[in-house]
């Protein structure tokens, strides 16, 4: 692998960290080009290169998946775990969810308590495919 490559592999790794990271904080492309010290122009077309998905969808589907643990594991409203990974509206959250994990967070609530499914089989599932 050429130096280059290494290079922008890194930086694409720092800005993934950061969100990994701060899921929950507001995040842009411009802020997160910065993070990894290239233009936003270029820090979506290589993230999308590297990571198979757009840097917005990989921090929503970070928030989704966090989202899934507290529903799964807390008695907090969906409301509350709306606001705690990072969305600003309850209808976003809902319908990017939905999207994601195919059903509503109400819906996943009831059915991940009642077939108890480990969170690795959960994660694994969500998972884009290539």
């Amino acid at each position: 692998m050429s130096h280059a490559v290494e290079d922008s592999n890194r930086r694409m790794l720092r800005a993934r960290d950061a969100m990994d990271r701060d899921y929950a904080q507001p995040m842009d492309v411009p802020a997160l080009a910065e993070i990894a010290h290239v233009s936003p122009a270029h820090f979506a077309r290589t993230f999308r290169a590297t990571f198979g998905e757009t840097p917005h969808r990989y921090l929503q589907r970070r928030r989704v998946e966090r989202a899934m643990f507290l529903l799964r594991e807390t008695d907090r409203s969906v409301t509350d775990v709306c606001c705690e990974v990072g969305f600003s509206s309850l209808g976003s959250f809902s319908r990017t969810f939905r999207d994601i994990v195919g059903r509503s967070p109400r819906t996943y609530r009831k059915e991940a308590v009642a077939t108890g499914v480990p969170t690795c089989f959960a994660m694994a599932w969500m998972r884009p495919s290539a």
